[in-house]
């Protein structure tokens, strides 16, 4: 390996460290909730707000910190989110009363977006060869998807070992040490346009609002019921905010997101897949969680060494196997059994009894899971970036982790609020605390069945492969009279 190509496998390990950072502290919240209601004297309606504060900026800045990245150099802002990730955890685990905590987390959301939202757009700009490229998203991918599971077993260990104080400190040795490295290996951007360019900061405030709008419906629709005015009025608000941003994407001179991204069936496509497909997810792990240890007895650690086997599953196929297969079969052939195994991870789930034995009744399930995740996150990374020119991969990274965060959110809040009224009902007609949630939790992972089959269902309508030999390859049509002009080019799969 020449020395180039070594600097930018060790700069890829750095950007995983920072988007690993930022994706442990969400699932490392969430194990802490409970000591953090207890010391800081939360109800249980606000303490939502320390998850909630940050998934509102989090999830609603992305688009725009991807598209900022473009214009005004990916590592400048990945720098500038890091910095202020670091500074919102140190305010974090300082905090003493609820409005300060909930202040911080809402700061550490603009940091988050700011740092995640262009890592895979420097990705794929830093290995363009696409062999190289498949083993970096792989790597990539781990992360992602594996950081969730890790981050449980993390959380458990910490907060019980010191105190929840320290689930945010330990972003700062992290931050700080990343940030040293970042600035000396990363590569810095080549020409940008910048913001002389022109960004559009009507449809950038469009856009924010309405996706700020739309996860905070969300988070709440539990709270408040999907049928009640409060929903569908905020609702109906992102919806309409959205129109406006669409109708003035369409119009601008300079949009902040060109439409003509979503004309590639197979860029929209995974995105929508990837968004149904972490909805499910989600909510498996939040419940499952629960499940074992309101049900089952589990203490915190116990519960994240049960998830363990998704960890390693993810791990050895997105390090390794999945770069290698969708190299020689291509990313949507590579996808489709993966999202086979992911639903038949969640269906075991909805057989698992009372008294579980977890080698007999778990274990064949995080396993299913770990490798049907595996396959399929480097594959719909793939072909979610798979249309981007380097001018506009930082939006194509933000719109990625955008479905990520909004997915996630809206399969939790559909997912808890099925469950909380199936195990209702349960308790009404007589059954035991431990059956009624039992039954709540196999209803969610029913429905989160069902969200999964219908990625695949998109995943073999929409995706696009054209047989190529061993290998599926996409037909791409250039756009040169767009960039004659001046604009950046982004490519179409026909």
């Amino acid at each position: 390996m020449t020395e180039t190509g070594r600097s930018r496998w060790i700069a890829l390990v750095v950007l995983c460290v920072g988007m690993l950072m930022i994706i442990l502290d969400s699932t490392v919240v969430n194990v802490a909730l409970p000591s953090i209601q207890r010391d800081l004297h939360f109800s249980q309606p606000n303490l939502a707000w320390v998850v909630n504060a940050y998934l509102i900026t989090f999830g609603g800045l992305l688009l725009l910190a991807g598209r900022l990245g473009d214009l005004i150099g990916r590592k400048r802002v990945f720098m500038a989110g890091l910095a202020l990730f670091t500074l919102a955890s140190l305010a974090c685990g300082l905090s003493n009363s609820q409005g300060f905590l909930i202040g911080a987390r809402f700061v550490q959301g603009i940091g988050g977006a700011l740092t995640s939202a262009v890592i895979l757009g420097m990705v794929v700009t830093m290995f363009p060869e696409p062999q190289e490229q498949g083993k970096a998203i792989g790597v990539y991918s781990f992360v992602a998807a594996a950081g969730a599971s890790l981050g449980l077993l993390l959380g458990g260990i910490v907060t019980q070992a010191i105190n929840w104080h320290w689930i945010f400190f330990i972003n700062i040795p992290i931050g700080v040490i990343t940030a040293l490295f970042a600035a000396r290996l990363v590569a810095r951007d080549g020409e940008v346009p910048g913001l002389h360019w022109g960004i559009d900061i009507a449809g950038a405030g469009l856009v924010t609002s309405a996706l700020m709008l739309a996860v905070y419906t969300i988070v709440k629709a539990t709270d408040y019921g999907w049928g009640s005015a409060h929903t569908l009025g905020f609702g109906a608000a992102a919806l309409a905010l959205l129109g406006a941003f669409v109708a003035r994407e369409a119009t601008a001179k300079e949009p902040l997101i060109p439409l003509r991204i979503f004309r590639s069936r197979n860029v929209s496509g995974a995105n929508v897949v990837q968004l149904l497909m972490v909805a499910g997810l989600f909510g498996m792990f939040f419940l499952g969680v629960l499940f074992m240890q309101h049900v089952l007895g589990y203490s915190a650690i116990g519960t994240g060494f049960a998830f363990l086997p998704v960890s390693l599953g993810i791990g050895v196929l997105s390090l390794g196997f999945s770069a290698r297969l969708n190299a020689r079969f291509g990313p949507k052939a590579t996808l489709l059994p993966g999202l086979a195994m992911l639903i038949l991870g969640l269906v075991w789930l909805t057989r698992v009894p009372i008294h579980a034995s977890y080698a007999v009744d778990l274990l064949p399930s995080m396993l299913l899971l770990g490798v049907g995740a595996g396959l399929s996150f480097p594959s719909l990374m793939t072909l979610s970036m798979s249309g981007a020119t380097p001018s506009e991969a930082g939006l194509a990274s933000g719109l990625v982790n955008t479905t990520l965060q909004v997915g996630g959110a809206l399969g939790l809040a559909v997912l808890a609020a099925l469950s909380t009224t199936r195990t209702s009902h349960l308790l009404a007609s007589g059954s035991s605390h431990t059956a009624a949630l039992t039954g709540g939790y196999h209803l969610a992972w029913v429905v989160s069945a069902g969200i999964a089959t219908a990625a695949l269902i998109v995943a073999l309508v929409v995706l696009q492969t054209v047989r190529g030999g061993a290998r599926d390859t996409e037909v791409v049509e250039e756009r040169p009279a767009e960039e004659v002009a001046g604009k950046p080019a982004y490519s179409e799969a026909v």
